[in-house]
């Protein structure tokens, strides 16, 4: 499959304080919504006043584009991972036909975005905590605090100042069925316990990637009460090995993607070597290369349900043998 630039994504560490002015109010931008509409969100910034029903939504990060999209909004802008690449590639290309390219992710072009008219903008302290004066002047903006291990509560957030939180349920009790489907088709919880699942990364520039508890696909794992390798069942984002200890990603079932160039991201030659064909997994065919895009951009509720079913295709019944 073709890698995108997921890995800035993952890796971006959080932004520097900066100057703070308080959250704009409706009154105080172009676009807050109709008079007598507005509507108060708790936001780990403080308290932002939004219009009743925002319809020119500008998203800033991968989880608030995956919200939007879920709750049946087009965002009139978003920003990309890298200059020229294109939107998520999970999402249905129809839900983001017409949005505009806003710059990069934690490097929003400003101008772009107070074109586009905007009546709400979404991201996170992480990625726009230093850009959050600048955005709270163009338009209402509501930050989450993080993103990854977060998703849910991020997609209450966005919910919320989407003027969404009817539909939002109903998505997390679809999400939550799908969940209770694939653990009972995985024999249980008490087989899928049993069966020990590890996430790989091959990272272009950087050392292989062993994904622990605190990050996206290890809150999936978590809900679906699938067991974990010890040395991966841990608080944290990654253990990160060379291509001589990938005997460390040991598991009964392994999926794994590649960012970048499968040659320089060293997936070619590891996979293609003693250790890695000596896992458990692999000598057992339940090893699987899966979309990157997806697993490590797919921050939301349309990503994770797109993961079940990947993940229901490929090892349903899988389990120690």
């Amino acid at each position: 499959m073709v890698a995108t630039a997921a890995a800035f994504a993952v890796s971006l560490s959080g932004c520097g304080g900066s100057e703070q002015d308080g959250p704009a109010s409706s009154s105080d931008t172009a676009a807050a919504g109709k008079e007598g509409d507005a509507r108060v969100v708790k936001t780990v910034m403080g308290d932002v006043e939004v219009g009743a029903a925002p319809e020119r939504v500008v998203v800033l990060d991968t989880d608030a584009l995956d919200s939007a999209v879920t709750l049946g909004v087009t965002p009139v802008g978003a920003t990309t991972v890298v200059d020229k690449a294109p939107f998520s590639t999970y999402l249905p290309a129809d839900k983001l036909k017409g949005i505009e390219p806003v710059g990069l992710i934690a490097e929003p072009n400003l101008e772009a975005i107070a074109a586009l008219k905007p009546d709400l903008i979404l991201s996170n302290k992480v990625r726009d905590e230093k850009n959050y004066a600048s955005l709270s002047k163009i338009a209402p903006t509501v930050l989450s605090d993080t993103t990854g291990p977060t998703w849910r509560e991020n997609f209450q957030l966005h919910a919320d100042a989407l003027g969404k939180k009817n539909e939002a349920a109903a998505v997390v009790a679809d999400y939550d069925a799908h969940v209770k489907r694939l653990t009972e088709a995985l024999g249980g919880a008490a087989k899928a316990k049993e069966t020990k699942v590890g996430f790989v990364r091959f990272v272009e520039g950087a050392d292989t990637r062993l994904y622990l508890n605190d990050t996206f696909v290890g809150s999936i794992f978590k809900d679906l009460q699938v067991g974990r390798p010890a040395n991966q069942d841990t608080t944290g984002f990654s253990l990160d090995v060379s291509a001589e200890q990938i005997d460390k990603a040991n598991a009964d079932v392994i999926f794994y993607s590649t960012y970048g160039d499968p040659k320089k991201a060293k997936e070619t030659d590891t996979v293609g070597g003693p250790l890695w064909k000596n896992l458990d997994a692999v000598k057992r065919k339940t090893a699987f290369k899966v979309d990157d895009n997806l697993w490590m951009l797919g921050i939301g509720y349309t990503g994770a349900g797109q993961i079940l079913d990947a993940m229901e295709k490929n090892y349903a019944g899988a389990g120690p043998r």
